[in-house]
């Protein structure tokens, strides 16, 4: 018995190490084939940008047609990665313009990128960007494991953070067909717009619109009468799903404002190397067309070059011609996709002194160590109306776009915080104090009021507007007409026409104290107040204390002296610096070379106000 129990324990144990030994061979098998994967490559579209695709190195495939100008190349040898890749390729020789297997290696960011023609391409010149790329035949090296798959980003900042990448996503394989890689970014938005609407009627955009609002509906509390200009970036960056998303908000922000002749009117401008008017305030005069009109709206591609656009803006779009209505305020809204491939200061610093507000919408905006390539850091604030914050949003990612439509169409329709409307020329109560001394003379006190009138033409007179007055004195004062009078500009210039000569002597300083009393005591609180003093000799009476008290009540003052007039007595009366504010001609017919001077220290002094 006990010699057949052995017997059955030594076949148990001879069947496992049979077992087991086939077992390890078999894994050894699966192990060898496991460590042979057939590498499959990436194909990617010619327009593909070297800055979209995470990976530090990789091989691709390129189509054929790579050859084409539309497929912009920065750079020779080492390229910016703003280029497409594939054309980078052909430039350099690497492919013909039938394509091909490339290995492209990521490098530094370049302090310049010279420009050249090479087999077929011209690349094109360009300041540092932030990194570089190499092109390469496709042999890979040893040891080096190339991705199936790659990692594209969803913005232009570079992926150094978990939070700024998306993982690639990759679709199941289908028998033979090439697995594309999705960003994560995309997949979840386009699950979001399944799971919230389901009907969409163009599955093609990725981002679920706001709910629209029944027409003659508006979501503020207010009409909102304003002229609005839309900058729409439309650089190569920005690519066409974002492109779309853009388009989407512009026809929310449409939807939401409620587009009509006695409402809001929209034009749209879309600006890449150079800016285009898409369609101006006039064309479309509703809702239902403006949004027609802006999915027809096709993507020009090139550079972000804002503050061309914004120039573009001041220059032609606000015309009568282009529906410029002149009774509502002017609002300039500059999308942006991370920042400016140009300066937009200067030419913002115009665009706010034409009485335009400028706000900025900045998508996926530059992160701290991205600030460097910046042609213009903190650009925004360089550009905006006011630096308050009211006039600037900065969206983390244009999948939070559609967030901003309710915040920006609240804040373009509060008229009244529309700084920039009001400008040099439209927001001031200006008084004129005339002297109508025996000195002066009935020929050349027509020539003074010839000046008043010259002065008043430049601004922008109504109620709302700048408003006029005037005092004329001699040992007396008297109130020709004060700010409440004249509502018209031909009502003004008639009623400085009829003003006549009174004769006697002059006492300047009783003249000021008459003004501050008579004529800004009833200015409005929100007008800038400026005294316009006329004078041919010296006072009578001491003009210190008047003029002290019309500098403490925030009357700025110049003071404009002919013939006899003295030179120190205009310094005193004129409000710091003199040198800005207090004029002398020798005699009255040279009155009118003054006219622009004192206009142009009106308007630069206004203009240098803070912006906060």
């Amino acid at each position: 018995m006990g010699i057949v129990v052995l017997t059955m324990k030594a076949s148990v144990i001879e069947m496992f190490l049979v077992l087991l030994v086939t077992g390890i061979h078999s894994n050894k098998e699966l192990e060898k084939k496991s460590k042979r994967p057939k590498f499959t490559v990436p194909q990617i579209d010619c327009d593909v940008k070297a800055g979209k695709i995470i990976n530090p190195e990789f091989i691709v495939k390129c189509p054929a047609g790579c050859r084409d100008p539309k497929y912009h190349v920065y750079g020779t040898g080492i390229y910016a990665s703003y280029s497409s890749i594939c054309g980078a390729a052909v430039h350099s020789g690497v492919l013909d313009n039938s394509g091909g297997k490339i290995l492209v290696q990521k490098v530094a960011g370049q302090s310049s990128y010279k420009g050249s023609y090479s087999n077929g391409v011209q690349s094109v010149s360009l300041p540092r960007w932030r990194e570089s790329f190499i092109v390469s035949e496709s042999k890979p090296k040893k040891g080096v494991t190339y991705p199936t798959a790659l990692i594209y980003s969803s913005s232009k900042t570079p992926a150094t953070k978990a939070d700024e990448t998306s993982k690639a996503y990759q679709r199941p394989s289908v028998p033979g067909t090439t697995a594309q890689p999705m960003a994560l970014m995309q997949v979840l938005a386009t699950l979001e717009a399944e799971a919230t609407h389901t009907a969409l009627p163009k599955p093609s955009l990725l981002v679920a619109s706001t709910r629209p609002l029944p027409m003659g509906h508006r979501s503020w509390e207010t009409d909102c009468k304003v002229d609005l200009s839309f900058l729409i970036d439309g650089s190569s960056s920005i690519g066409k799903r974002r492109f779309r998303i853009q388009k989407q908000f512009l026809a929310d922000v449409a939807q939401a404002l409620d587009i009509g002749p006695s409402g809001p009117l929209m034009g749209v401008v879309q600006y890449g190397d150079n800016p285009a008017t898409q369609f101006n305030l006039k064309t479309h005069t509703n809702s239902r067309d403006l949004k027609a009109a802006i999915e027809k709206i096709t993507l020009r591609g090139g550079l972000s070059n804002a503050g061309r656009a914004i120039s573009f803006v001041t220059k032609n779009f606000f015309s009568k011609a282009n529906g410029n209505r002149g009774s509502a305020p002017n609002v300039a809204v500059v999308m942006l996709d991370g920042w400016p491939t140009d300066r937009v200061e200067e030419t913002s610093r115009l665009t706010r002194e034409s009485g335009i507000n400028v706000f900025f919408i900045t998508i996926e905006a530059a992160v701290e160590n991205e600030k460097q390539y910046a042609v213009e850091p903190n650009f925004a604030n360089k550009a905006v109306c006011k630096t308050n914050g009211y006039y600037s949003f900065n969206v983390q990612s244009w999948f939070g776009l559609r967030k901003m439509v309710q915040p920006l169409v609240k804040r373009i329709c509060d008229t009244d915080r529309l700084a920039c409307s009001k400008t040099c020329l439209n927001s001031a109560d200006i008084g004129f104090v005339i002297d109508g001394s025996s000195s002066v003379g009935t020929g050349n006190f027509r020539t003074v009021l010839q000046f008043v009138a010259n002065l008043s033409k430049e601004f922008e007179i109504s109620d709302t507007d700048t408003r006029i007055g005037a005092v004329q004195y001699t040992y007396e004062q008297r109130l020709e007409f004060g700010f409440d009078k004249y509502h018209t500009k031909a009502d003004v210039l008639n009623a400085i026409k009829s003003v006549g000569y009174w004769s006697g002597g002059t006492s300047t300083g009783a003249a000021i104290h008459y003004a501050l009393e008579q004529l800004f005591k009833k200015s409005k609180p929100s007008k800038r107040k400026l005294m316009i003093l006329i004078t041919d000799g010296r006072s009578y009476d001491d003009v210190r204390l008047p003029a002290m008290a019309a500098h403490q009540k925030g009357v700025i003052t110049y003071a404009i002296g002919v013939a006899w007039a003295a030179q120190d007595e205009l310094d005193v009366i004129a409000t710091h610096p003199a040198r800005d504010h207090s004029f002398f001609v020798d005699e009255f017919d040279n009155l009118h070379t003054s006219v622009p001077k004192v206009i142009r220290n009106i308007c630069t002094e206004f203009n240098a106000q803070p912006r906060n």
